[in-house]
């Protein structure tokens, strides 16, 4: 029998846990013989001394283990991919698809949009009927007979990582390595993945702010995932300005339909077949990316892709109409110009301050409870390095109130940094780290 508060003050005074001890403790939390405050006490020992590669896998296992897991036939090539979350971050739509219409099997589990970062359930909800929530078994015959199934997390798998999430949301404990690690691999690996790819942002519209704490981050992904057999590679991207064109739930998914329709944009384009490659190539599927993007552009050529991801919305008891008609998944009343302040190139954009500003017209929200208006949203022309002229389009506001559209409308432009010298244009893909 282990006593928590010992526990507690182990971590406390900087020693590493015992695998059976975290066990304990999570086993102890999720019976109710451990409180609420001395997992707490826990979670901020863990955040300020830091967790061993022993201790990550061992809470991962323990997440795991709280639950249920799904076991695809070890022929299949089961692969997925995870964003840290993004500002216009609409990659999974696209991904998805073309990673199935490519061989792939992808069980992929996403979550909603909360504070300043778009959710792919959300995204996928815009579309009339989409059903998200699916018991795992139905879950898991969905991928098998289709290639591929997009829902949100069921209650039978790592419950654990749920209840603990939403604490450490309350308790300032979110940004840690290891509990990072713990919670973004349990949920993987328990989805029956073999092959992952983590899409790690990086800059003004991310969690981690530059790549030396990225870096950290993703040794920690690569390792643990070899812990359980699952081949991890980390593709290091650019966050400093918003991904494509659209924010906003509604305007997302047009934009990643109209990729497949074969109208692409130059940094949607990049990222999704650079991610889409590291899962061929991890699988065995691709030799090489110059190989993974012959077969991609084959598959959006043909039309392959879109028609999976057709079908996908069938299946999902979603409307295929969408496909042909946008306008089944809402529309603004209102598209408000957002307007250049002053001339100059662009020399930063701050992504966290306009998703924080599309949540004040409901493009996002800042608790699970908030009601979205799926129509609201922005469409974004510039990047990093463009010049623009005072009084120039910077893009539209989506939104149904003029006096809020307004006001979010400057507070966009505000967040654009304009300077008389040149800047020069950013990279999209940093690095990519398979270990």
């Amino acid at each position: 029998m282990y006593n928590p508060v010992e526990i507690i003050l182990k971590k406390r005074n900087g020693y590493n846990l015992e695998t059976a001890e975290i066990k304990a403790f999570i086993t102890g939390y999720l019976d109710g013989s451990i409180a609420e405050y001395q997992m707490s006490a826990l979670l901020m020992a863990l955040y300020f001394q830091g967790m061993s590669e022993t201790e990550i896998a061992a809470l991962t296992k323990s997440y795991i283990e709280s639950g249920k897991s799904l076991h695809f036939d070890s022929a299949l090539p089961v692969a997925d991919k995870h964003s840290t979350g993004g500002v216009g971050d609409k990659i999974s739509l696209m991904l998805a698809p073309l990673a199935a219409a490519l061989g792939l099997y992808v069980p992929m589990i996403s979550g909603r949009g909360l504070g300043h970062t778009g959710g792919t359930l959300d995204k996928l909800e815009a579309i009339p009927g989409f059903r998200v929530q699916y018991p795992m078994q139905e879950f898991q015959s969905i991928v098998e007979q289709h290639g591929l199934a997009m829902v949100g997390q069921s209650s039978e798998m790592v419950p654990a990582d749920k209840r603990i999430y939403a604490l450490r949301d309350v308790t300032a404990t979110v940004e840690s390595p290891g509990l990072i690690t713990a919670s973004i691999m349990s949920k993987k690996i328990a989805e029956g993945a073999k092959h992952l790819v983590i899409d790690l942002k990086v800059g003004s519209g991310a969690f981690m702010p530059n790549l030396k704490r990225a870096r950290e981050l993703a040794e920690n992904l690569v390792r643990t995932g070899a812990s359980f057999e699952q081949k991890v590679s980390v593709v290091f991207s650019n966050m400093n300005s918003p991904l494509g064109i659209a924010v906003g739930n509604a305007l997302e998914t047009i934009e990643a339909i109209e990729y497949l329709k074969g109208k692409t944009l130059s940094d949607t384009k990049e990222l999704t077949e650079v991610l889409v490659g590291q899962m061929l190539i991890s699988a065995g599927l691709c030799q090489s990316q110059a190989e993974a993007e012959s077969r991609i552009a084959e598959v959006i050529s043909n039309g392959k892709a879109l028609e999976v991801f057709r079908k996908m919305i069938q299946t999902q008891g979603g409307d295929p109409k969408v496909i042909e008609d946008y306008s089944l998944m809402g529309t603004s009343t209102l598209q408000i110009p957002i307007l250049a302040q002053q001339s100059g190139y662009i020399h930063q954009i701050d992504s966290r301050a306009i998703g924080y500003a599309l949540v004040k017209v409901k493009a996002g929200r800042m608790q699970i409870s908030d009601e979205i208006d799926y129509s609201a949203g922005a469409r974004l022309f510039p990047k990093i390095g463009d010049q623009l002229a005072s009084g120039d389009l910077i893009g539209y506001l989506h939104a149904n109130d003029l006096k809020l559209g307004e006001e979010v409308a400057k507070l966009i432009s505000n967040a654009y940094q304009i300077s008389p010298l040149p800047k020069d244009k950013e990279s999209l893909i940093l690095e990519i780290y398979t270990g």
